[in-house]
């Protein structure tokens, strides 16, 4: 193959290999030819303007870091062993947030792939992986990647990414991998020596926007669509988790995400394979979600945070930073109703259904922006799991939390540039202040000890207490999957009420009921129907049953 680039800043343009300098032919739009075939495994770069080596801005491997030569990978060469795969349905999905550098011991994927089996007998049929582009350092939560069509090296590289994909794909799990198009990681990008993929024109909370509106914008965004359709097309993922689409900020007279979505639509219809996008957005705006010829962006589905703050104040009474707007049962009532519970924008229409949103008890953002990374209570645990696989939603559980890990996630950094990390260190204290955590509360990120202690333990699964944790999980989800009133996304058959005195919710998915109680005494409700799954043993009584302090349980009329 033949290397170019896109470099519309500079003059000129040289491929760097070990061993020569050769200079590249200009073409249109700023884009640069080698007429040098590269081979599987050769190592090159690119020279600026007579300019020191820059790694290629599409590099598909770093095996020296993202500050060093780039190396020619050919994914089409690798041997898929996972033609019998029939695609995943969405709207069916179970979700598993996992992050690779602590979801085993070895923080490999091929560390990963040794507990699929246990994901697939949980009943999990689709996993969401954090970020894996290419970013400095060995260990972080991959939202400061640099490198978007690389994967991080100390994983495993793309080798061992396509691996984990056929791993997954052979155990009936779909794989959603989740990207960062909103921003560059702080060190380590080299993108903007080569062209203008920022504008000032408008700001994020990471500065300058990706330019997706303003001179040159065309290229940047083929830069996110092609980086799109490579981990859909050659990696053979499954669909896509965009991070904080809010702030991909686009005056473009069609957005950014409609393109992207129409892109997946066009690859859909070569490859035979279904595609997925999932949205996080705080914008609780359904247009979304909404079909582009109804004037939405055409993403299948969105996360739903206003379900979860409901959720966490009902389950912990906690009231600070961005829970203040929350006031817990009441709210979570709403989020069954509307779905978003602080919308600034119109409603939730009734025809949207309850797929088209991702809901979640924990998940990395809501544990590891903590003070100490710290999981629900222990005593909140199955009352959260129950409510969350029980909603018309789409359920989602972050890794460990099936058998009730013990063990933090915490927000963790390997930045070797030292002013960058002192700034990172001060700024999580600083964030935190707004929760009432002291500085001395705050896991510094940049301490290894911080990452080491977010592994997983897997030998917890087995142990008392949390095997029974384990198979509560195993018996809502089959629930779940083997009732078609459950897992039918029908949000407007969904009824939820609740009694803020006695800290009982209510929710009916005829013929299921769900009763949960929220608070530490036992409550007696009427009786409902035959117990399919309860958290707890409860005592059925004449009146009715009784349900212990703390437990969800559901009936069957």
């Amino acid at each position: 193959m033949k290397p170019s680039t896109w470099a519309p800043r500079a003059a000129t343009v040289e491929l760097m290999t070990p061993t020569a300098c050769t200079a590249m032919k200009p073409g249109a739009s700023g884009w640069f030819f080698a007429d040098m075939d590269l081979h599987d495994g050769d190592r090159y770069g690119f020279s600026l303007d007579g300019g020191p080596m820059r790694p290629d801005p599409r590099s598909r491997r770093q095996p020296d870091g993202v500050h060093e030569m780039s190396q020619w990978f050919d994914v089409t060469r690798f041997e898929w062993g996972d033609q019998l795969w029939e695609d995943f349905d969405l709207s069916t999905a179970i979700l598993y947030e996992l992050h690779i550098g602590t979801f085993s011991e070895t923080g490999t994927f091929d560390g990963a792939i040794a507990h699929l089996d246990h994901l697939a007998e949980v009943g999990i049929n689709a996993v969401e992986v954090m970020p894996i582009a290419s970013f400095p350092g060995t260990h972080g939560w991959g939202y400061d990647g640099v490198d978007l069509f690389c994967v991080h090296e100390p994983y495993g590289g793309p080798a061992g990414f396509a691996r984990f994909v056929d791993a997954c794909h052979q155990r009936g799990l779909g794989v959603v991998l989740d990207v960062v198009y909103n921003h560059f990681g702080p060190a380590g990008s080299y993108l903007q020596e080569f062209g203008p993929y920022l504008t000032d024109h408008h700001n994020t909370p990471w500065g300058n926007a990706v330019n997706l509106d303003d001179d040159g914008s065309d290229e940047v965004r083929s830069f996110f669509v092609d980086n799109a359709r490579m981990w859909l097309r050659d990696f053979h993922v499954d669909g896509l988790r965009l991070d904080a689409v809010h702030a991909l900020v686009d005056d473009s007279e069609k957005h950014f995400l409609a393109e992207l979505a129409d892109a997946v639509v066009g690859l859909t219809a070569t490859t035979n394979r279904s595609a997925w996008l999932i949205a996080e957005s705080d914008l609780n705006d359904p247009r979304v979600v909404l079909p582009i010829d109804r004037g939405g962006l055409g993403i299948h589905a969105q996360w739903s945070d206003d379900f979860h703050h409901a959720l966490h104040v009902a389950l912990t009474g906690e009231r600070t930073g961005y829970y203040e707007r929350f006031t817990g049962l009441r709210d979570l009532v709403d989020s069954f109703d509307r779905v978003f519970v602080r919308a600034p924008s119109a409603p939730v229409p009734d025809e949207l259904s309850g797929s088209q949103f991702v809901v979640y008890g924990q998940n990395h953002d809501q544990i590891g922006n903590r003070a100490q990374g710290d999981r629900l209570p222990d005593d909140a645990k199955a009352l959260a799991i129950g409510i969350v696989v029980f909603s018309p939603h789409i359920p989602m559980l972050f890794q460990g939390e099936e058998w009730g890990a013990t063990t933090p996630f915490c927000y963790f950094t390997d930045h070797t540039d030292q002013q960058l990390a002192n700034a990172v260190t001060v700024g999580r204290t600083q964030e935190f202040a707004l929760f009432g955590w002291r500085p001395a509360d705050v896991a510094d990120p940049q301490d290894k000890a911080t990452f080491i202690a977010s592994k997983l333990k897997w030998d917890e699964a087995m142990h008392p207490g949390h095997a029974d944790s384990l198979k509560f999980v195993r018996d809502m989800i089959a629930l779940r999957r083997g009732a078609p009133e459950l897992c039918n996304g029908d949000r407007t058959s969904c009824r939820a009420t609740c009694d803020e005195d006695q800290g009982v919710l209510w929710v009916t998915r005829a013929p299921y009921s769900l009763v949960a109680n929220f608070s530490h005494h036992e409550r007696l409700v009427q009786s409902l129907g035959e117990l399919a799954v309860s958290s707890q043993p409860l005592k059925m009584l004449d009146e009715g049953p009784s349900i212990p302090p703390r437990t969800v349980a559901i009936f069957r009329a």
